[in-house]
């Protein structure tokens, strides 16, 4: 199966951002209306921010992962092109 091209990829993460700042609004403006500070300093924090930190670390996987790949494609490639001969390890002394 394809990769789909990078342009859908980055329209479906605008779309994920837009979901989540609308998300948090919606928590903002409850917390604001809650009768005390704390009740809505706790308010905002399990219902928008730790939410939104599950969303965007479980739907950030597949991207993460692609980078982690690519980071060790690189790393492999460039161990790769600095390996030469036998000569390039110094001496062990032994």
């Amino acid at each position: 199966m394809r990769a789909p091209p990078q342009s859908i990829l980055a329209h479906y993460n605008a779309g994920m951002y837009i979901i989540v700042i609308g998300w948090l609004y919606v928590t903002v403006l409850m917390a604001l209306t809650e009768s005390s500070v704390v009740a809505g300093i706790l308010s905002l924090t399990f219902y928008g921010l730790l939410p939104t930190a599950l969303l965007l670390w479980l739907f950030g996987g597949p991207t993460r992962r692609r980078r982690a790949a690519r980071m060790a494609s690189n790393a492999s490639d460039t161990r790769s092109e600095t390996r030469g001969g036998a000569n390039d390890h110094p001496p062990q002394d032994r």
